[in-house]
Formats: C-alpha cells, structure tokens, sequence
C-alpha cells in the first residue's frame, strides 16, 4: 500500500516568499469592481487561472513551465488591454519565473518575449493613457525588466552555497577516511610487530610451564613488561589525535541551529573538567549525531542540550519541540539505522554509555546520553585501582586505558 503524499500549496524550500507574493493577487480582483456581466465573468476565470500558474510555476520545469508561463503572459496582456493598463503590474510575478531560466538561451528567450510582451502593451495602452499615468507606471515598468536579472543572481548565489555546503561535506569525510586509514597505519606499525612478540613469548611458556617454572615465571614478566609497553605507545597514538571537547562542540551546534533558524538553551557546566578527552570526544559525536538530527528532521524551533555530571557518570539531554517520532512510540534501545542512532550507540560502547531516545509524536524528542565515570584510586604500590563510581569494579592495574576521569 502506497503512502499518501501530503498536499503542498508552495515548496518548503521557498520559506513564506510565495505566500506574500501571493496576497498581491488581490489587486486585479480590486481592479474588476465596476465590471459587470460576462466581462465580470471572465476576468474572474482569468485571474484565477493566473493564481494557478502562480502556484504551478513553482512545481514544474522543462515544457510545461514554458507553457505556463506563456499563458500568465497571455493573461497579463488581456488584462492590460481590455481591462485596466495598470494589470501590467503582475508581470512582477512573470518576471520572477523568468529568473528560473538556468540556462542563457533559454533565459534569453524568455526575457527577449517579457520585454516585447511589455513594450507592446505600452504602445497599445499609451497612446490613451494620460502622462501622469504613465509616469506613475514608468519606474514599476523599470524594475520590473530589472527583476529578472536580480532574482537570477540570488539564484546563482544560493545555489553556490549549496554547492559550497556539499563540497565541504565531502571534505569532511574525505578527512575522516584519511584520518582512519592514518590511525590503521599507526596501529599496524605501532602493535604489530609488539602483538606478535607477545603471542610468540605466551606460545614458550606455555612449553615451559611444566619443564623449566622459573625460565616461565621469566618470560611471564616479559610479556607484562612488553604489554605495558604497548599500551604507552596506544596513549601515545591516541594523545596525537585530535579530541573534540563538549564545549567545543556546543559551539559548532550552536552554530548549526542558529543557520537552522533553531534556538538553542545550554544548562549545566560545560567544561566537564576532569573527564577525559576520549570521553568527551565520543560525548561530542553524539552531540553532533543528535543536532544534525534535529536540524534535518525534527522540524523544530527550539533545541534543549543538558549537561550534568556526578560522582559517578555524565548524563547528556537533547530534546527539541519538533514533530517527533512519525510512529510516536518511545524508543529505549530500540535504534533506527537511518539517524545514525546505531553509530552512536557502537560508539558508547567502547566506554559502557548508553541511550534512551523518547518521543511523543507533535512533542518534540528527547535523546539522554549516559556514560559511566572511572576513577582512579592509588594504593600506594606498583599498581592502581581501577573501579565504577557506581561501585562495580572493573580492571585492576596501573595501566587502565580508559582511566582518565
């Protein structure tokens, strides 16, 4: 079964422009007062289909835009000749379809049959026309041939701007996929060669354990020692690369919702001092995850983003007041592939977090980010502590990777 399309009077893309062009539709209709019988009738019948090209106009392309255009051109001049010269002015309307034109011979074209369409109209009308009439008409009649030319580069500049917009997003994952390839590489050089030793070296006293103890007990020590070596190149790598912090990223979102014409409340404290960078870099990406989100499906107006951090973890809210979910369902673990939700929750794994997405549909959503804290706690010999605030322990060793908090 096929979904029902919604009906749109204008594209969404074009904001509320078409709309107040529209209410100028009026005008014409004041101009049929003291019409009377069939010639009522049929200026009704041609401002009405005027107002249908209007909206068509915005809908079609190729041959059938030039068909409509030509008929609002038609309309126009009936209008002008028969009626009041001063319906020329709803050539306005025909001179912003002109603009449409991306190509130059098409644009030439329609341009070249406006002007003539106009300049005959004068000639017909003028000659029965006062001159204060026509001087009143003269600067309309100016702007209007200008229009096109105007609107045609505004055209050209939002178009390139788009252009803009989706290079860089190309750069952008160009980066990430060199960034990745340069982090595989490090890897590889980095662990490889170690790996293998330590695999090699468990292999041997796995033989010695039963005929030489203290020969095992050896290289037992060895491969601790080889393994914490491994680890300090691991820190090494990753303190090389570059971490977003939460604050930074607040900054870009802001940003984003601001283009978006979506305000933006900030509660809590920001710095999140104390938190490691790997914690907050992944934080930052859900961060992101969440407002590219809202900017491009929530259709809100408003965007909340909480920070809270206790003893024992950081908690993230992003909630917006936008359309919400279409099935209107909570969802508590259960992600959508398409909005990145499944990204997001791979990547909070790596450090125990978890997500809860809650939406009621027409009241916004509200997406909770929540990662556990580890902290260290010295005990005075070679090795440290490591454990949950929450209680629950986790590695034991002076060498936790994710220790940081």
């Amino acid at each position: 079964m096929t979904e029902r399309r919604q009906f749109q009077l204008f594209p969404r893309s074009q904001g509320f422009f078409p709309y107040v062009w529209a209410v100028y539709l009026i005008l014409p209709i004041l101009n049929l007062r003291g019409e009377t019988g069939m010639k009522l009738i049929l200026g009704g019948i041609m401002i009405t289909v005027f107002a249908i090209s209007y909206r068509q106009l915005y809908w079609v392309r190729g041959g059938v835009f030039n068909v409509w255009l030509i008929i609002q051109m038609l309309i126009i001049v009936v209008l002008s000749l028969f009626y009041t010269p001063f319906n020329l002015y709803m050539g306005f309307f025909t001179a912003n379809f002109i603009a449409y034109y991306t190509e130059n011979k098409g644009f030439k074209i329609a341009f070249t049959s406006f002007v003539v369409m106009v300049l005959s109209v004068l000639v017909l009308v003028g000659r029965d026309m006062e001159w204060v009439s026509i001087m009143f008409l003269t600067p309309f009649i100016i702007i209007m041939l200008i229009t096109p030319f105007g609107v045609r580069s505004m055209n050209r500049h939002q178009k390139l701007e788009k252009e803009l917009d989706q290079a860089n997003e190309v750069i952008k994952e160009l980066v990430k996929r060199e960034e990745r390839m340069r982090i595989a590489r490090d890897l590889h050089d980095t662990l490889g060669h170690t790996l293998s030793l330590i695999t090699l070296k468990s292999q041997l006293v796995e033989k010695l354990v039963t005929k030489n103890t203290e020969r095992a007990q050896e290289e037992a020590r060895e491969i601790q020692r080889t393994s914490r070596a491994a680890l300090r190149q691991v820190r090494e790598l990753v303190s090389e690369m570059r971490a977003i912090s939460v604050a930074e990223e607040l900054a870009e979102a802001g940003e984003m919702l601001r283009t978006a014409e979506i305000g933006l409340e900030v509660e809590g404290d920001i710095s999140l001092e104390g938190v490691s960078d790997l914690t907050q870099n992944i934080l930052s990406l859900c961060i992101k995850e969440a407002v590219t989100n809202i900017v491009k499906h929530s259709r809100a107006d408003k965007c909340f983003i909480g920070v809270a951090k206790t003893a024992g973890e950081v908690r993230i809210t992003v909630k917006d007041n936008g359309m919400g979910l279409q099935n209107g369902e909570r969802c508590n673990g259960e992600l959508s592939d398409g909005n990145g939700m499944k990204g997001m929750a791979e990547r909070l794994s790596l450090i125990d977090g978890s997500l809860s997405l809650s939406s009621e549909e027409g009241q916004g959503t509200t997406l909770i980010v929540t990662i556990p804290l580890i902290v260290k706690e010295a005990t005075g010999g070679e090795h440290d502590n490591h454990r949950y605030c929450g209680g629950s322990t986790s590695a034991s060793g002076g060498d936790g990777f994710l220790a940081g908090s």
